[in-house]
């Protein structure tokens, strides 16, 4: 069983956008934000850009775009607040630990596999106590490969030693998790825990999905919470290895 980090175990959106708005006074530079991560995220995963770098020149890029002079020291600076903060914000949505604590006792091999360019994100899960859930991580950073890429979700399969055809891989993101995980052999679950939101019309190039207009494809399953997976996995996903139902 494979699962997504950010904003699928812990609510990084809204942490993220309460931590800027603190620090620059605006409630309304979030997107632009995500977009500059994305594209140096990107670079990082494609080896054109060195990790250690990558948050200072990022925070950089993104302040300069706002209008701000700063050099690359005042960036790194806005940067450490902005971390500092946020390591004392993470929070896990609550159906979390329960959800886990059940895949464990189920005897479920777990992964947990993000689209993040560094080890901080397996920081995030020790210091929220979910490292002793997850039999590996997976970090496209450290990889040079990301969702939905099929290569990442096939060695994390090689990692845990399983067919794909025998992992499922569920995240927040209908098209980089469920689809990707689907295209890549394994089943894909798309955790959509706003359904009731109304997206915005879909550009080419935009990753959030709008699939509350087009709905997510026939073959792949739909959750709003994690309180449904334990169900979904006993009903429909024998061979994961969970106990079949009585």
């Amino acid at each position: 069983m494979c699962l997504d980090i950010d904003d699928t175990l812990i609510d990084f959106t809204e942490t993220g956008k309460r931590t800027l708005a603190a620090l620059t006074g605006r409630r309304d530079i979030w997107d632009e934000w995500e977009r500059v991560t994305d594209e140096h995220v990107a670079r990082v995963v494609a080896g054109d850009l060195d990790y250690a770098d990558m948050h200072t020149r990022r925070t950089h890029a993104f302040l300069r775009g706002l209008g701000m002079d700063v050099d690359l020291a005042s960036a790194a600076a806005f940067e450490t607040r902005r971390k500092t903060l946020l390591n004392r914000s993470w929070r896990l949505f609550d159906d979390v630990v329960p959800c886990l604590e059940w895949l464990a006792a189920a005897g479920i091999q777990l992964a947990a596999v993000t689209n993040a360019s560094g080890a901080h994100q397996r920081d995030k899960l020790a210091s929220l106590g979910l490292a002793r859930f997850f039999d590996h991580v997976a970090i496209a950073g450290e990889l040079g490969v990301a969702k939905p890429d099929p290569a990442m979700f096939q060695s994390v399969c090689l990692q845990l030693g399983c067919d794909p055809r025998e992992a499922v891989h569920l995240g927040d993101k209908l098209t980089t998790d469920a689809v990707g995980a689907r295209d890549a052999g394994l089943t894909g679950i798309w955790l959509h825990r706003d359904p009731d939101h109304e997206l915005a019309p879909r550009t080419a190039d935009d990753d959030t999905e709008d699939a509350a207009r087009s709905g997510a494809p026939a073959d792949i399953h739909v959750l709003t919470s994690l309180a449904g997976l334990p169900e979904l996995l006993v009903s429909e996903f024998v061979r994961v290895g969970v106990p079949a139902p009585r």
